[in-house]
């Protein structure tokens, strides 16, 4: 069905209307409307031309008229050749304003910088025309007096010539004003007050927009400036209070003249205010109960002004203290190129990332598997544009359910499938245990199943460092579908045409939807204490693109070396890091002080977080892989018949909303390998379990 929105009005149009209200001509028509539009256009930009020549001429005549009047001894227009001599006076000053571009300029937006062309050009141009007319016997008559009639001519015609545009400016501001003049102070049933905070020329252009708003949402009732300014007491009428430290101090001097504000409109273009101010005021206006809006502009882009960081500025070097990996990727090409490939998640941020690399090593179709329609359009338009020959394949699915996700693998028989579906928020999935474990885990075995069913060539796991020695569902239900996905890989070690399952194990990722950098961004932002759960909570971080880059190379090497199965893939992300010191670390890049300027506020750990994070469980070894920055992570396999008998009572578990034994069963399952837990503690007599004929036998 079509999205399109059809409204009421819209259908009560004529359909023979609509299709006139549809017609566009084309720019540059040669037809005779067009020929006479543009006549049309020209005869009025004449006439205009002709007015204001006009208006002038008469300016230039009168005032050099009255100086020979005042001035003159051989008396006025007595003398031979005065009047003809006045209006050739007039004609040449004319010429010379037409052909310098006077009256190009509109009167309704005269100005103190056209006020100063017309007086730098009337110089020339009456210097010519007095040269002009010496040759007039009355006017040589009046040799000794020249000088004299000349300087008062020039100040009658300055004086003249600013009057008639200076009254054509006001004649528009006064019809420009709203009907209703604007209220004089704010109160509950009037227009809310602002301050503004920025420099003068931008206040004052504020200023204006607002006179000129037939029906405004606020009266500015002051101005603080970016540094303090003694001699400036008002921008056009407007009461200059200070600097942008004195917002207290301003707010309550208009509270006790009954005009307290409750908006501040800050100019945050990078020129005037830096990130410590705009922090402080951002700061003071909370403490105030003042709203605060925040205007930037592309200014500080255009003059090359470093306005401060930007998530997409600060690089990995900037925030952990070291150097971004950048992985080979020889073996790619030749694992990827002419190859179907489906990735799941592909509207999130690794899926994204994914995506984006992979249309990079042309794939012969690219499958992209979501459940939000949103992001999948998103992602879908992005590689369209980037990459418009390559087959681009959008499907809306969820993995939870085993009939979707089998006919898209029907549909397009991936070769190589990219697993980043997942819930990942801690807090969410550990006050929510069902939803993950239906998606973490049932979802991961009917993408894995159908990889089986369908002959796919691999599937890659992308997991998480929460999966080590978890302590929240989050991580459990991650390590449980790492276990899946290394039982189905050890199966195949005697069949070497059986599909590969790996697994791609990292840290945290820079920027990703939900994590810390963001959130510190906003609070930056909002000029809020940033929030840091615990001082000694440690996490290891990546960028988005090591991530993937990890993904793809360690997947591809595997694949062409064949690898030794049922093995886990880790990226070497040097040494975890505090969220304190991140914390500090980006304050300091904004320009601010810590505890300073923004202080670090601890909230406490959230359910199911784990203060510190590991790279490898107590039951892995960890060996070198022999791909540059990557190692690998061997654990004892739980077998395959027994860990799929456990995931059939997590989704009875599930079917039957039962949290307690959703999360009893995956903690469990996730001890197995340590040896810290049996196979038959999974078991649980008590729990209803279907009586099908299909259930599988007792492992």
């Amino acid at each position: 069905m079509s999205h399109t929105a059809t409204g009421s009005s819209a259908s009560a149009i004529p359909v023979d209307a609509a299709n006139r209200f549809l017609k566009v001509r084309k720019f540059g028509a040669a037809g005779p409307r067009s020929r006479s539009s543009a006549a049309q256009f020209s005869l009025r930009r004449t006439f205009r031309n002709t007015v204001l020549m006009t208006i002038d001429f008469f300016v230039l005549a009168l005032t050099l008229g009255l100086a020979f009047e005042l001035i003159g001894k051989t008396g006025f227009p007595k003398s031979d050749g005065h009047l003809g001599a006045i209006v050739s006076f007039a004609l040449v000053v004319i010429g010379i304003f037409y052909t310098a571009g006077i009256y190009r300029r509109s009167w309704r937006y005269f100005s103190f910088a056209h006020a100063i062309q017309l007086a730098m050009l009337t110089l020339p141009a009456f210097a010519l025309a007095w040269v002009a007319i010496m040759i007039v016997p009355g006017v040589r008559a009046e040799r000794s007096q020249l000088v004299e009639i000349a300087l008062a001519q020039w100040l009658f015609a300055m004086t003249a010539l600013f009057f008639v545009r200076g009254a054509r400016r006001a004649l528009r501001e006064k019809m420009s004003q709203p009907a209703k003049a604007l209220p004089t102070h704010v109160d509950g049933k009037n227009l809310r007050g602002a301050l503004l905070v920025g420099s003068p020329d931008w206040a004052l252009s504020i200023i204006e927009m607002v006179k000129r708003e037939s029906s405004p949402s606020f009266t500015v009732t002051g101005v603080l400036l970016p540094v303090a300014n003694d001699t400036l007491q008002q921008i056009a009428n407007v009461p200059v209070l200070g600097s942008h430290d004195d917002l207290a101090h301003a707010v309550e001097t208009l509270e006790l003249q009954g005009r307290r504000p409750a908006l501040a409109i800050a100019c945050d273009d990078g020129t005037d205010l830096s990130n410590r101010e705009m922090a402080r005021l951002t700061s003071r206006a909370r403490n105030l109960g003042l709203e605060l809006s925040r205007i930037r502009d592309g200014w500080s882009h255009i003059l090359q002004r470093n306005h401060g960081a930007s998530p997409d500025e600060l690089s990995v070097k900037d925030l952990l203290g070291r150097s971004e990996f950048t992985l080979e990727g020889e073996q790619i090409t030749s694992q990827i190129t002419g190859k179907c490939v489906l990735v799941t998640g592909a509207g999130g941020t690794i899926g994204g990332e994914l995506c984006w690399q992979l249309a990079s090593f042309r794939p012969s179709r690219l499958v992209l598997v979501e459940h939000s329609e949103y992001h999948l359009y998103a992602i879908e338009m992005k590689l369209r544009e980037q990459y418009p020959d390559l087959d681009v394949q959008p499907e809306l699915c969820n993995i939870r359910e085993r009939d979707e996700v089998r006919r898209v693998f029907e549909r397009h028989r991936p070769v190589i499938v990219y697993h980043a579906a997942a819930l990942k928020h801690v807090p969410i999935v550990e006050a929510s245990p069902c939803a993950g474990v239906h998606t973490n885990i049932l979802g991961t075995r009917i993408v894995a199943d159908a990889v089986c069913e369908f002959s796919a060539k691999a599937m890659v796991q992308v997991s998480t460092d929460k999966a080590v020695n978890p302590v929240g569902m989050m991580g459990a239900t991650k390590r449980v579908g790492e276990l899946y996905s290394q039982a189905l890989d050890m199966c195949g070690v005697d069949d070497p045409d059986a599909p590969r399952f790996m697994t791609v194990r990292f840290g945290n990722v820079l920027g990703s939807s939900g994590s810390i950098v963001p959130l510190f961004h906003r609070q930056l932002r909002e000029g809020r204490a940033l929030t840091v759960t615990h001082p000694d909570i440690e996490r290891f971080f990546m960028t988005v693109r090591e991530a993937v880059q990890l993904i793809l190379q360690s997947s591809s090497a595997a694949l062409s070396q064949n690898s030794q199965r049922g093995t886990i893939f880790v990226l070497d992300m040097g040494k975890a890091v505090r969220i304190v010191d991140l914390a500090y670390r980006m304050i300091r890049l904004y320009g601010l002080q810590p505890e300073i300027d923004v202080p670090v506020e601890f909230v406490g750990l959230r359910p199911g977080e784990k203060l510190y994070e590991e790279l490898f469980d107590i039951c892995e070894e960890q060996l070198p892989s022999g791909i540059k920055g990557i190692f690998e992570a061997q654990s004892k396999p739980i077998p395959l018949p027994f860990i799929s008998r456990s995931i059939d009572r997590l989704a009875r578990a599930v079917e039957l909303g039962d949290h307690t034994e959703a999360r009893r069963i995956t903690h469990t399952l996730v001890k197995v390998p340590s040896g810290s837990a049996g196979f038959g503690v999974v078991e649980n007599p008590g729990m209803n379990r279907p009586q099908d004929a299909g259930e599988p036998v007792k492992a």
